[in-house]
């Protein structure tokens, strides 16, 4: 795949901005960063396709999640060509792929803007919305290993240092140990960064698990899926679809819990297990 940007120098991803500080009977001004959110239009051979807002920060990687996740293209070897720009407010990520696989994508094509937090936007049928996620498989984390990466979690999140907004996807060793890390404020954003970062460098999420710093949502559970991931772990809980959809396609879902770690395994969708 060739990549081209285009735009020029790289965006500011947690801009300064000033704000007064209230404490008490005490107020002053004080700078704090904030995440930038800005649109960004895929389009799939020069046809807009999606508008989403998302932090300007690996869009190369989020092109290809995207392009992943949303049944765009079944391989990273699909993807001909990728041009980044600017366009007015936002960026313009340019898919070039066959036309089969163009024509085949219009199902999932958004008619509205895709909010930040929200991954399935605009999808213009039932259908499109909840489709059927592929079967997966891999090892259950052991307990250790997911209370290792829970653990490493906060510290990995360069970004949301800065601005205390962004939301987190970690690729973990079976081990626990956090190989890398996305961030967007928009958590499927993050998802699809990290997807596409491991397609672009041959790496099998089947070899790990993911984490998440959201809760669960059905569409976390597709993407995590279509790359392959045989578990999901989230700082908050998943939804009740997103446990079956998880259940239908073999994977196991983990959530923070108030005194460990509540492991909700695959095709177990009416029992749950605590881990401490």
């Amino acid at each position: 795949m060739e990549i081209r940007r285009l735009d020029g120098t790289a965006s500011e991803v947690s801009p300064e901005v000033t704000g007064t500080l209230v404490t008490g009977g005490d107020a002053r001004v004080q700078a704090w960063q904030v995440p930038e959110e800005t649109p960004v239009a895929v389009l799939v051979n020069g046809d807009s396709f999606a508008v989403m807002m998302a932090t300007p920060a690996d869009l190369e990687d989020f092109a290809v999640g995207f392009a992943l996740t949303e049944g765009i293209v079944p391989s990273v070897a699909k993807i001909e060509s990728l041009r980044i720009g600017q366009a007015g407010d936002g960026y313009l990520l340019n898919l070039r792929v066959a036309d089969r696989y163009a024509d085949a994508a219009q199902d999932r094509k958004r008619s509205i803007a895709g909010r930040s937090g929200c991954g399935i936007c605009g999808a213009q049928t039932i259908e499109a919305a909840v489709p059927r996620p592929p079967r997966v498989r891999g090892r259950t984390p052991e307990a250790g290993a997911l209370t290792r990466a829970y653990d490493a979690l906060r510290d990995a999140q360069v970004m949301n240092r800065s601005n205390h907004s962004t939301h987190a996807a970690a690729f973990c060793r079976a081990d626990g140990t956090i190989e890398r890390v996305r961030e967007d404020i928009g958590r499927h954003n993050a998802l699809d960064k990290l997807i596409g970062s491991l397609a672009r460098d041959g790496l099998d999420a089947r070899d790990g698990f993911i984490l998440i710093s959201s809760r669960i949502s059905v569409e976390l559970v597709q993407k995590a899926a279509v790359a392959g991931a045989p578990f999901l772990a989230a700082v908050s809980a998943p939804s009740k679809l997103a446990i079956d959809v998880a259940g239908r396609c073999g994977m196991g879902l983990a959530s923070l819990a108030a005194n460990g770690i509540m492991v909700f395994e695959a095709g177990q969708n009416s029992r749950t297990e605590k881990v401490a």
